[in-house]
């Protein structure tokens, strides 16, 4: 307020300065020369004055608006408690930290379910990449009841392994492998080993190994040895069968090779190149022919 004061009273000073006195108008003439002057300046402290007096008010309305800003902005503010470990949580605070924590934690859940399932689904793919072929042939493991098949015009390069069965009616050169059943229509150039064997009609060059039954049907031509616990001949064989249990030697069979076996059957018509011993029979030769030796 001092300062529209001082300007006031110095602004009041100046008009007055200008405004000519009484005593130095210096009668009629002076009148006279300075009329117009006169008229003006009387005219101007008039209204120099209002405006002066508005002027003032407008000021002094504006130093109490700034007053009062000042006076906001310098009022002394209760300071806020420091947050403690112990401080209490307001219920709008936990709502606020819900809303911003939710998002995070649902993003994170997906993240972690995502990856758990990544992992089993890798984990199921390299089992099926590699299987356990050591535990193919352990007796308390059964064989898959899938059943592929190698279609005619088809043919394998390669050694083939499977937990079921397979069906050849192409050609595969290769050793195979598997817990089911073998069943050749076409040709095989490789060594097979099954839980059974069967041949119709086929053409095979290899080692055959079965822990069940060996059957080689009529029209077949197998080159090789042949291992089982029972078989049944009825084609072309050439190499030694070794077979824990019963041999039917059929009417088309040719054998060519030593037969082993607990029990031979040759029907009228089979032809057999080689000797037939009956090894695993259950007759104890010694006793039978012991005294008559002595």
């Amino acid at each position: 307020m001092s300062f529209f004061k001082d300007f006031k009273e110095d602004f009041s000073q100046a008009v007055n300065e200008l405004l000519p006195a009484d005593e130095g108008l210096g009668g009629e003439e002076s009148l006279e020369a300075n009329a117009d002057d006169l008229l003006i300046n009387t005219l101007d402290s008039v209204d120099l004055q209002e405006e002066l007096d508005k002027m003032t008010s407008t000021f002094e309305e504006q130093e109490e608006k700034e007053d009062a800003v000042s006076s906001f902005f310098n009022v002394d503010r209760e300071e806020e408690p420091e947050a403690t470990e112990t401080a209490e949580v307001t219920p709008e605070e936990e709502a606020v930290e819900e809303i911003i924590e939710e998002p995070a934690a649902k993003i994170t859940e997906r993240q972690q379910s995502f990856a758990e399932k990544e992992e089993v689904r890798m984990n199921e793919d390299n089992n099926r990449r590699t299987p356990d072929f050591d535990a193919l042939f352990n007796d308390d493991v059964q064989p898959d009841d899938e059943v592929s098949t190698i279609t005619k015009g088809m043919t394998i390069s390669g050694d083939i392994e499977s937990t079921g069965s397979l069906n050849i009616d192409g050609k595969v050169n290769g050793n195979v492998t598997t817990r089911g059943k073998i069943v050749v229509t076409g040709r095989l150039n490789g060594n097979s080993n099954a839980q059974e064997f069967f041949a119709d009609s086929a053409k095979v060059k290899g080692e055959v190994s079965a822990t069940g039954k060996v059957k080689i049907g009529d029209g077949s031509v197998i080159v090789g040895n042949i291992t089982a616990t029972s078989a049944v001949i009825a084609g072309a064989v050439k190499g030694d069968i070794d077979v824990h249990g019963p041999v039917i030697v059929d009417t088309t069979a040719v054998v060519v090779g030593n037969i082993k076996s607990q029990s031979v059957q040759i029907n009228n018509g089979a032809v057999i190149e080689g000797f037939c011993s009956q090894v695993y029979a259950e007759i104890k030769y010694d006793d039978l022919f012991g005294d008559t030796e002595g």
